[in-house]
């Protein structure tokens, strides 16, 4: 039998945008198609499936269930006369009807609508190739390979009750709108789930879910073993953090890491150690990733943008992020570009801050290190007017797909107010998943506007200037990019900084900035005028080149 597909709308029906769309992606992937077109008689139907011996027929019919039916069934009845042949048969129309088709048992799969845009691609195969549970992958790679062009979604959750997150979980995998389930434990599971002597128990729950045991995890991951199988991901906690990779490597199956270079230290408050003890720590983890073959992304970058750092300071963070990831031996590396970040960044700056954070970052690629695309709406911009979120996270979501994400990083409308539930997270997938419908099918080429790329080589060039600051000091090491020492001085000397380290002992807390036309810029604080990264490093240019220990 050739690997062909017929298909049409039957009966008196006109509708038939969706065959038309059903076989287009059947074309894309490599099957023969033949469109009957509108309004088919069925024996007309039944001749056409008898001369072209499809493999599967798709039978479209959008208006009254009733009348679907009686059709259907003529349908059925003279595909049986003669017929011995193992086809599949599909269905599409609208829920009413789909549900009537569905009584007939003789549809393999019936198409409403309200399935993902991808399901089509993922029933017809290519690439795809599901499971009996309906996986399309076990490992992020292999979701990856079987999702593209269509990014994967990601969303993190963790309610502050461990059955609430269980019972979340099983009901997020089962809508089959996430992909990864990034999931949250409590701040003192994160600081001190290998010291729970530790635990101040009226801080339980705060942040994420209370994990305390293996158990705890394992039951969690068990829930997610149903409707579209997602993938699990975990925080990396702010201390022991090899520790953590390990136990969620055994519990979760976590489909990537995620460490800092630089926080979840006394830069942040979210651990006690110093900077350069958490940037040794971090790269021990980012190491233990790396000989384990589990894909990594270092989340640095943002953290500096949402304290008010200038954009110079953004991208070159991004680069350093992944410039220690690649010297530690990670291979997949999972870059996060997080859009409006700080607020007051216009979509036109934005662009062209991560188009140069991505150009920076894919300077390192090769055989051996492969950077994976990650957008994401910014935290602090959602509204707590659930509506006008709603509409930021579409408009963030269809900014960010002009950087051709593979993953797109939800964030809940609901952030503005309150922490995402199993149903707010399905409901911000599903608006998520009707902007990609529509960017997916054709949109302009926002990044070649002539002030996103202006903007984006004034970054390209800027960031060159820090990083080749910080490549100057030697410090008795032939890798100043990846040293801790290093690094850790230039938190001291100001070199990084960032406008809300002011008072922190381990910064130097000097920064100020300003937004101008959408952009983030150092500022002088004495005239207010807009600094260059040349000039402002000069003025901590006698600090900048003595290391401090």
């Amino acid at each position: 039998m050739e690997r062909t597909i017929v298909a049409g709308a039957i009966g008196n029906c006109v509708h038939v945008a969706g065959t038309v769309n059903f076989l287009r992606i059947a074309e894309e992937l490599g099957y023969k198609s033949v469109f009957l077109g509108a309004a088919v008689p069925v024996e007309d139907f039944v001749k056409a499936i008898r001369k072209h011996d499809p493999a599967i027929v798709g039978v479209s019919y959008r208006l009254t269930p009733d009348v679907a039916e009686g059709l259907l069934r003529d349908m059925k009845s003279k595909m049986e006369q003669g017929d011995n042949t193992d086809r599949r048969f599909v269905f599409g129309g609208t829920p009413p009807v789909c549900k009537a088709a569905g009584t007939l048992g003789w549809f393999e799969r019936c198409f409403d609508g309200l399935e993902n845009p991808r399901d089509v691609r993922e029933y017809l195969g290519s690439a795809i190739t599901r499971s009996s549970e309906g996986s399309v992958g076990d490992t992020l790679i292999e979701r990856l390979e079987n999702s593209s062009p269509y990014p994967l979604l990601r969303h993190h959750f963790g309610l502050p009750n461990l059955a609430d997150t269980v019972d979340g979980v099983r009901r997020i995998a089962k809508s089959g709108v996430l992909d990864v389930i990034s999931l949250a434990p409590d701040q003192n599971a994160q600081e001190s789930y290998f010291r729970q002597e530790e635990m101040d128990p009226a801080l339980d729950g705060a942040g994420g879910v209370p994990v305390r045991t293996p158990e705890d995890l394992s039951c969690i991951y068990g829930a997610g073993r149903t409707g579209n199988r997602p993938l699990f991901r975990i925080y990396s906690g702010t201390r022991d953090l090899v520790k953590w990779a390990e136990l969620s490597a055994r519990t979760v199956n976590n489909a990537w890491g995620a460490v800092p270079l630089c926080w979840y230290s006394a830069l942040d408050g979210r651990s006690a150690r110093t900077p350069k003890e958490a940037i040794r720590e971090n790269q021990q983890a980012m190491r233990w990733y790396a000989e384990h073959g589990i894909p990594l992304e270092v989340n640095e970058s943002h953290h500096w943008s949402m304290r008010d750092a200038h954009d110079t300071i953004g991208v070159a963070t991004a680069y350093l992020a992944a410039y220690n990831a690649k010297r530690m031996g990670v291979c997949h590396y999972v870059s996060q570009y997080m859009l409006n970040t700080p607020p007051a960044i216009t979509g036109c700056m934005d662009l062209a801050k991560m188009l140069a954070k991505i150009e920076l970052i894919e300077t390192l690629q090769d055989k051996s290190f492969r950077p994976v695309r990650q957008v994401r709406a910014g935290l602090l911009h959602l509204s707590p007017r659930l509506n006008i979120a709603k509409g930021q996270l579409a408009a963030s979501t269809a900014l960010a797909m002009q950087l051709r994400p593979d993953i797109m990083h939800v964030v809940g409308f609901c952030e503005g107010d309150h922490a995402a539930t199993a149903s707010d997270i399905i409901e911000s997938c599903e608006i998520v998943h009707g902007v990609l419908r529509n960017a997916l099918a054709g949109m302009p080429d926002m990044t070649a506007d002539a002030d996103v790329q202006a903007r984006k080589n004034e970054l390209i060039k800027e960031a060159g200037i820090l990083i080749s600051a910080i490549s100057d000091i030697r410090c008795a090491t032939d890798d100043p990019l990846s040293s801790p020492e290093v690094l850790s001085a230039t938190i001291e000397m100001g070199m990084l900084d960032a406008p809300h380290l002011k008072g922190n002992p381990y910064a130097a807390g000097m920064l100020n900035t300003t937004v101008q036309n959408g952009a983030v810029y150092p500022v002088d604080k004495g005239n207010g005028r807009i600094l260059s990264e040349r000039e402002r490093l000069s003025l901590i240019k006698e600090r900048a080149l003595v290391c401090v220990e």
